[in-house]
Parts: C-alpha cells; structure tokens; sequence
C-alpha cells in the first residue's frame, strides 16, 4: 500500500485547532510560523506541514516543509544514524540524472517557498541541490509534493515501507474551546 496522494491531503485554509494541537503533541512544543497541513497521515493526523518563510519574530525560516510524525521522524533518524545521506550524497557525484533530478527538486521547493515570501537566499532545506544533510526535509518534501519531485525523499519513502500501520503516532486532546 502507498500513502494517500498529496494533492488529497492538503489543507486549504488555515490550520484547525484540533490540527495545530496533534502537532504539538507530535513536536513536544507549540508549532511555529505554522502555515497549513501539507500531508495527513492516513492515520488521520497530520505528518507534514507547511511553514511560513519568516516565524513570527522576523527570523528566517528556509525550511518550507517540517515533518512532525514522531514514529516517522525516528525511522528516519535511524537511517540517518546509518550513513545514509553520506551514500546518498556520494551518489549525486556519479549519477548525473539523479543530480539533475535533485537539481529540480531543489527549484521546486524554492519556488514554493517565494511564492509564498521570497527570502533572498538560494538556500533551501536539507543540503539541496549539491548534498543530502538531512533526510526529514527530503521526506517532508516528497509527502507534500507527491511522488516524482524529490528523489530521496521518495526512495527513503520506499525504504521505510508502510511507517503507519501501527496508528497515530501520538493521542491527541482536542483542545479547550
């Protein structure tokens, strides 16, 4: 099974208070310069969201997609552990269609983000375009953009296999009225 597309999964307005109380719960604190659900687990809860180029004090936030699923975070965390973005990143030095398939996931993603606010930086998250530094971006990426548009987040995607069965990776509360 493959998680649902992510087109089905983004949120048009706004973050309910239901939503932003599941990301805390999931991150251990409150959510910052939180823009919208960008990816839904199919456990119902979301696993991936947009951020607001600057948080709320001004500060720059090139980070336009932060995955928050606690169970998701650390399968990746363990790759991470592995070597992984090392072998990956060794990789975009002999593969020249995979570094230009990285190339464009590096356009999109900053694309995205000055659509929203430009930040005057070609900086965007996780070592794009020229190394692999961090592999919740890559992931997070792939969720909100859907197959085909960042290639490791896609293959450690498919490296993890179905991270969700297990359920929700946190019990919300709604919150107060």
């Amino acid at each position: 099974m493959t998680p649902p597309d992510a087109a089905a999964n983004a949120t048009c307005a706004g973050v309910d208070p239901a939503d932003e109380a599941a990301v805390a719960a999931q991150l251990g604190r409150r959510p910052r310069g939180l823009r919208t659900v960008a990816y839904r687990c199919p456990c119902g809860l979301p696993a991936v969201v947009q951020t607001a180029p600057r948080l709320p004090d001004g500060t720059p936030f090139p980070t336009l997609y932060y995955l928050t699923c606690a169970r998701l975070n650390s399968r990746i965390g363990g790759l991470e552990a592995d070597g992984r973005m090392r072998e990956m990143t060794d990789r975009l030095g002999t593969d020249p269609g995979l570094a230009e398939a990285y190339r464009r996931a590096h356009e999109s993603y900053l694309a995205e983000r000055d659509a929203i606010e430009p930040l005057d930086t070609q900086v965007t998250a996780g070592g794009m375009p020229t190394r692999v530094k961090c592999l919740h971006v890559h992931v997070a990426h792939a969720l909100a953009a859907g197959p085909g548009v960042n290639p490791f987040g896609d293959e450690t995607l498919a490296e993890l296999g179905e991270w969700w069965t297990p359920g929700p990776c946190v019990t919300c509360v709604p919150p107060p009225p």
